[in-house]
Protein backbone atom coordinates (compact mmCIF):
# COMPACT_ATOMS: atom_id res chain seq x y z
CA UNK A 1 0.00 0.00 0.00
CA UNK A 2 1.45 3.63 -0.57
CA UNK A 3 2.76 4.88 2.34
CA UNK A 4 0.83 8.08 2.40
CA UNK A 5 -1.81 8.58 3.30
CA UNK A 6 -1.05 6.42 6.43
CA UNK A 7 -4.50 5.80 7.67
CA UNK A 8 -5.65 3.02 5.24
CA UNK A 9 -2.63 1.06 6.39
CA UNK A 10 -3.06 1.38 10.13
CA UNK A 11 -6.70 0.42 9.91
CA UNK A 12 -5.70 -2.51 7.74
CA UNK A 13 -3.35 -3.85 10.53
CA UNK A 14 -5.69 -3.53 13.42
CA UNK A 15 -8.14 -5.16 11.12
CA UNK A 16 -5.43 -8.01 10.73
CA UNK A 17 -4.80 -8.04 14.65
CA UNK A 18 -8.20 -8.34 15.58
CA UNK A 19 -8.49 -11.18 12.99
CA UNK A 20 -5.53 -12.74 14.53
CA UNK A 21 -3.13 -12.45 12.13
CA UNK A 22 0.59 -13.01 13.04
CA UNK A 23 2.92 -11.30 10.64
CA UNK A 24 5.52 -13.60 9.43
CA UNK A 25 7.96 -10.91 7.18
CA UNK A 26 7.33 -7.70 6.44
CA UNK A 27 3.89 -7.69 3.99
CA UNK A 28 3.37 -11.41 4.99
CA UNK A 29 0.20 -12.22 7.74
CA UNK A 30 -0.70 -15.63 8.55
CA UNK A 31 -3.68 -16.87 10.19
CA UNK A 32 -5.75 -20.28 10.02
CA UNK A 33 -8.23 -20.70 7.53
CA UNK A 34 -11.63 -20.90 8.74
CA UNK A 35 -14.40 -19.63 7.10
CA UNK A 36 -14.68 -16.22 8.71
CA UNK A 37 -11.29 -15.38 8.46
CA UNK A 38 -11.16 -15.91 4.95
CA UNK A 39 -14.09 -13.86 4.15
CA UNK A 40 -13.04 -11.33 6.27
CA UNK A 41 -9.49 -11.93 4.33
CA UNK A 42 -11.08 -11.20 1.41
CA UNK A 43 -12.57 -8.18 2.27
CA UNK A 44 -9.66 -6.75 3.40
CA UNK A 45 -7.66 -7.46 0.45
CA UNK A 46 -10.47 -5.61 -1.58
CA UNK A 47 -9.74 -2.57 1.16
CA UNK A 48 -6.06 -2.54 0.35
CA UNK A 49 -6.86 -2.58 -3.36
CA UNK A 50 -9.40 0.14 -2.86
CA UNK A 51 -6.48 2.26 -1.33
CA UNK A 52 -4.31 1.87 -4.36
CA UNK A 53 -2.35 -1.49 -3.09
CA UNK A 54 -1.51 -5.00 -3.85
CA UNK A 55 -2.96 -7.49 -2.07
CA UNK A 56 -2.90 -11.68 -2.51
CA UNK A 57 -4.74 -13.77 -0.75
CA UNK A 58 -3.29 -17.72 -0.33
CA UNK A 59 -4.05 -20.46 1.24
CA UNK A 60 -1.71 -22.61 2.44
CA UNK A 61 -0.28 -25.24 4.30
CA UNK A 62 3.35 -25.17 6.24
CA UNK A 63 5.82 -27.17 4.66
CA UNK A 64 6.45 -29.46 7.83
CA UNK A 65 5.58 -30.33 10.93
CA UNK A 66 8.36 -28.36 12.51
CA UNK A 67 6.70 -25.46 10.85
CA UNK A 68 3.16 -25.97 11.42
CA UNK A 69 4.61 -25.95 14.80
CA UNK A 70 6.52 -22.73 14.99
CA UNK A 71 3.42 -21.26 13.37
CA UNK A 72 0.90 -22.24 15.88
CA UNK A 73 3.64 -21.02 18.73
CA UNK A 74 3.78 -17.58 17.30
CA UNK A 75 -0.19 -17.79 16.66
CA UNK A 76 -0.10 -18.59 20.33
CA UNK A 77 2.17 -16.22 21.63
CA UNK A 78 0.85 -13.15 20.38
CA UNK A 79 -2.86 -14.51 22.01
CA UNK A 80 -1.36 -15.52 24.98
CA UNK A 81 0.12 -11.39 25.95
CA UNK A 82 -3.19 -9.96 25.50
CA UNK A 83 -5.05 -12.76 27.76
CA UNK A 84 -1.87 -12.55 30.13
CA UNK A 85 -2.10 -8.27 30.45
CA UNK A 86 -6.19 -9.13 31.43
CA UNK A 87 -4.94 -11.58 33.71
CA UNK A 88 -2.85 -9.33 35.63
CA UNK A 89 -4.89 -6.34 35.16
CA UNK A 90 -7.51 -8.48 37.16
CA UNK A 91 -4.82 -9.69 39.46
CA UNK A 92 -3.87 -6.38 40.36
CA UNK A 93 -7.33 -5.16 40.62
CA UNK A 94 -7.88 -8.22 43.24
CA UNK A 95 -5.25 -7.36 45.52
CA UNK A 96 -5.69 -3.26 45.58
CA UNK A 97 -9.41 -4.63 46.52
CA UNK A 98 -10.43 -1.63 43.85
CA UNK A 99 -12.98 -4.10 41.78
CA UNK A 100 -16.04 -2.61 40.46
CA UNK A 101 -18.99 -4.34 38.12
CA UNK A 102 -17.81 -1.45 35.38
CA UNK A 103 -14.28 -2.94 35.96
CA UNK A 104 -15.51 -6.68 35.50
CA UNK A 105 -17.58 -6.31 32.63
CA UNK A 106 -14.78 -3.88 30.84
CA UNK A 107 -12.26 -6.93 31.22
CA UNK A 108 -14.92 -9.53 30.22
CA UNK A 109 -15.53 -7.83 27.19
CA UNK A 110 -11.79 -7.33 26.44
CA UNK A 111 -11.49 -11.12 26.94
CA UNK A 112 -14.93 -11.61 24.31
CA UNK A 113 -12.74 -9.49 21.69
CA UNK A 114 -9.43 -11.42 22.58
CA UNK A 115 -11.45 -14.55 21.94
CA UNK A 116 -12.82 -13.89 18.86
CA UNK A 117 -9.12 -13.99 17.53
CA UNK A 118 -8.00 -16.64 19.33
CA UNK A 119 -7.95 -19.62 17.22
CA UNK A 120 -5.72 -22.21 19.43
CA UNK A 121 -6.79 -21.60 23.01
CA UNK A 122 -3.51 -20.98 25.07
CA UNK A 123 -4.14 -21.88 28.78
CA UNK A 124 -3.90 -18.32 29.11
CA UNK A 125 -7.03 -17.88 28.07
CA UNK A 126 -8.80 -19.84 31.28
CA UNK A 127 -6.61 -18.08 33.66
CA UNK A 128 -7.81 -15.12 32.90
CA UNK A 129 -11.69 -15.77 32.95
CA UNK A 130 -11.04 -17.33 36.28
CA UNK A 131 -9.04 -14.31 37.53
CA UNK A 132 -12.18 -12.28 36.38
CA UNK A 133 -15.06 -14.66 37.48
CA UNK A 134 -13.02 -14.41 40.56
CA UNK A 135 -13.37 -10.80 40.87
CA UNK A 136 -17.20 -11.13 40.38
CA UNK A 137 -17.64 -13.78 43.54
CA UNK A 138 -15.78 -11.22 45.52
CA UNK A 139 -18.09 -8.40 43.89
CA UNK A 140 -21.35 -10.52 45.10
CA UNK A 141 -20.05 -11.29 48.53
CA UNK A 142 -18.91 -8.09 49.24
CA UNK A 143 -22.73 -6.88 48.07
CA UNK A 144 -23.95 -9.69 50.03
CA UNK A 145 -22.33 -8.36 53.39
CA UNK A 146 -23.55 -4.84 52.80
CA UNK A 147 -26.91 -6.09 52.70
CA UNK A 148 -26.52 -7.20 56.04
Amino acid sequence: MPREPSTPRINVWRKLRKLGAVQLVDGLVALPATARTREQFDWLADEVLEAGGEAWTWTAVPGSKDQHKQLTARITEAIAVDYQAVLDEAEQVAREDTATRRTVERMRRELRRIEARDHVGPKDRDRAWGAVDRLAVLLDADDEASRR
